[in-house]
């Protein structure tokens, strides 16, 4: 099935495991510290505040084209979409951007630019920076 035949939503689904995964493996690789840190980095790298900073860095860098640009704008604007407690809905809907995005790309094999769209994510820092 083409990958634009998903819903945004779906593409959501599967691209926030593939974010989890990529910000799982960065932990591991980088630091050998007990789990309940890498848990606790994990769940600050994956929240919707961090991932709305994160496409705050791509649209101003200009790192998506304008197929990824689309992409990310379905997901943003998806219908169905509830904030949690712990996040505003403008947070919320800029994750769920991000994700509908890297679902996309794990869907159609891009793993060097979900890699490349990563290591710019990874590159905030902090949300408390």
């Amino acid at each position: 099935m083409d990958a634009m035949q998903y819903s945004p939503l779906a593409l959501a689904f599967i691209g926030d495991g593939v974010y989890e995964i990529r910000v799982r493996e960065k932990l591991i690789l980088e630091a050998n510290m007990p789990a309940d840190k890498l848990h606790k980095l994990t769940v600050e790298r994956v929240c919707a505040e961090y991932q709305a900073k994160a496409v705050h860095k791509w649209l101003d860098d200009g790192l998506l084209n304008e197929q990824e640009m689309d992409i990310f704008k379905r997901g943003r604007n998806a219908k169905g979409i509830n904030a949690p407690k712990h996040s505003t809905v403008g947070e919320y809907r800029m994750a769920t951007g991000l994700e509908c995005l890297f679902g996309f790309l794990y869907l159609t094999g891009r793993e060097e630019r979900i890699g490349e769209l990563f290591e710019a994510a990874w590159s905030v820092g902090s949300i408390n920076e």
